[in-house]
């Protein structure tokens, strides 16, 4: 294998037609350039440039060559960028998309300490439950909850999502514990209606997966509101622990079949795929995960 410096000199000097003005790109001396571009020749026992006082052209194996110089000094330059770009300071304006309530409860107060941390950049943040296209919409980063990511993306997995049966302890004191999945039939379950099993609740079991009918007088579309009819006391529910985590943690609500969780989803940081991913998207992510945790610090009252 040739030195890779004797090819990327010898690629400037290509690009720039001159040992002159390759020399003066490369910021080192004339006779530098020439000296490597002449070992190369003389390790490959061929010429590879035409000399004339007035011109330089590349011989018919220094025009092969060529292609393939270019592209090790294609591939140098981008390593130095990535390099480089791990020792830059993040700046610029980011714009993340995140679910509302994920958003609201987990993303929005993580802010502060990110941007006192790096001071540089500017968080756009938009919270919908509408994703939208990252192209058409110009974000950065799409923090989603799915078991599914969109394979156009880049997709890093931050969290679980766990759901998990809760009700208040005022609520199983009067209507009992359930010791059974069957035992949820005696009992006003509140179902969410962005569920895709309506009438129906899933989980992982000690036997592997089972599916459960359910009942109950109040079904709603969003996952804030069904834990507020939860945390009054008015059923049982399933609901990601994300949600209820400090509800958990401080006692207001109970877990129930401990045993038995609701089929995970995911949450994703999800971006476009880039050759050099920007440092700012980058930082970004990392401080992310860095402060959720390896278990969730939603999740700490189910270690």
């Amino acid at each position: 294998m040739q030195d890779l410096n004797l090819l990327i000199i010898f690629a400037r000097v290509a690009e720039a037609g001159s040992f002159a003005e390759a020399a003066r790109r490369m910021n080192i001396s004339r006779a530098a350039v020439s000296k490597a571009v002449a070992k190369l020749e003389k390790d490959l026992s061929t010429r590879l440039f035409l000399r004339s006082t007035r011109h330089l052209s590349l011989t018919e194996t220094g025009t092969a060559l060529s292609e393939h110089a270019t592209r090790i000094l294609e591939e140098s330059e981008h390593a130095e960028r990535a390099v480089n770009s791990l020792h830059a300071e993040p700046r610029g304006i980011l714009k993340v998309s995140v679910s509302s309530s994920f958003g609201t409860r987990h993303i929005a107060p993580a802010l502060p300490c990110f941007l006192t941390r790096y001071p540089k950049i500017r968080i756009d943040l938009t919270i919908t439950d509408h994703p939208g296209d990252l192209i058409e919409e110009g974000y950065d980063v799409q923090i989603r909850v799915t078991n599914e990511p969109d394979l156009n993306l880049v997709a890093r997995r931050i969290a679980p999502v766990r759901r998990i049966l809760c009700a208040t302890p005022q609520y199983f004191q009067q209507w009992g514990m359930p010791k059974i999945p069957e035992d949820l039939e005696k009992h006003n379950c509140l179902d969410c209606a962005l569920s895709a099993e309506q009438g129906y609740w899933c989980f992982n079991g000690p036997a592997g997966k089972i599916k459960v009918p359910i009942s109950g007088t109040l079904r709603i579309n969003d996952n804030d509101a069904l834990a507020q009819a939860t945390l009054h006391g008015f059923g049982i529910a399933l609901l990601p622990t994300y949600t209820i985590g400090m509800e958990l943690q401080k006692g207001r609500l109970q877990m129930a079949l401990p045993e038995y969780l609701s089929i995970e989803r995911h949450i994703y940081a999800c971006y476009l795929p880039s050759r050099h991913l920007p440092i700012k998207i980058r930082t970004f992510i990392n401080f992310l995960a860095e402060y959720v945790g390896d278990i969730p610090y939603w999740d700490q009252s189910l270690k």
